[in-house]
């Protein structure tokens, strides 16, 4: 394998807080006294295995500061209940909102961890009475559960579908509604909406044509960015992770395809900035 390992625990991301939210954003610390660039999102914002994640390639190339506040595994309900995120917006040139999957967020069928949004935390008696037939104690993650939910009837699972999409719309425009400055909406995949939409391995999974344009109304910009296949072909080889993180990495976005979305996300903040 020709990946690039600085050490066998991969990279130091200086992990840190701001102010008294509870979650660690990639470092290191920036001020936030200067004119910056805000950048929301989950793991792909927050730049696994990436020494230079896209929000440090757009400072670079913008000069203006980027602060990353991306957070490994988030989803929409970091941003949209994390007190100082939502402070941050008004204090923000422009704030850039990565879309990220409805699996990964608080519904009335089932609640996630407040910080990892990964972590599945309890079924709703709603839930639990539709799959009589599952047992949801043996679930520590949403993607596990959803699965097996998926696997044992597509049918019911519609009806669950439709209510992550529901939550997440309302979510997402919660979130666009309480920025203050100007905002730019990201899709940032490897996928089309249109490709993504009904698949579960996807990032970010069920989210449609149509719910994007419910939701970019209430943004100032919305860019879509679909990877190229010759920056995916490269991603594994372009990171910075131990040998055991392979399996996890050749899931995710690599620095060639970071770069593709700085660029995409250039004209759009330049006319903001």
């Amino acid at each position: 394998m020709s990946y690039q390992a600085l050490s066998p625990g991969g990279l130091d991301y200086l992990p840190c807080r701001y102010g008294h939210s509870k979650i660690l954003f990639r470092g290191p610390r920036r001020s936030l006294s200067d004119p910056f660039v805000a950048f929301f999102g989950g793991t792909t914002t927050y730049g696994k295995f990436i020494q230079t994640p896209f929000p440090d390639v757009l400072e670079a190339d913008l000069g203006t500061t980027c602060v990353n506040f991306g957070s490994l595994n988030g989803g929409v309900d970091v941003f949209a209940t994390d007190p100082f995120l939502r402070d941050v917006t008004t204090k923000a040139t422009a704030t850039v909102v990565q879309i990220t999957s409805p699996r990964n967020m608080s519904n009335r069928f089932y609640r996630v961890h407040p910080r990892r949004n990964d972590r599945f935390v309890d079924a709703s008696a709603l839930l639990r009475a539709i799959y009589r037939d599952v047992d949801f104690a043996e679930f520590n993650f949403t993607n596990h559960m959803l699965q097996r939910l998926i696997t044992i009837s597509p049918e019911r699972f519609e009806t669950v579908l439709d209510e992550l999409r529901s939550a997440w719309v309302a979510r997402m425009r919660l979130v666009l509604s309480q920025i203050q400055g100007k905002s730019i909406l990201l899709w940032a995949s490897d996928m089309s909406p249109e490709d993504a939409d009904c698949n579960l391995d996807a990032e970010p999974a069920f989210v449609n044509r149509a719910m994007l344009e419910e939701v970019a109304s209430l943004a100032t910009h919305y860019v879509e960015v679909v990877a190229s296949q010759e920056a995916m072909a490269m991603s594994i080889n372009e990171m910075v992770l131990s040998e055991m993180d392979v399996p996890a990495a050749s899931k995710m976005l690599g620095p060639s395809v970071h770069n593709e979305i700085a660029m995409a996300l250039k004209p759009a903040l330049q006319s903001v900035l």
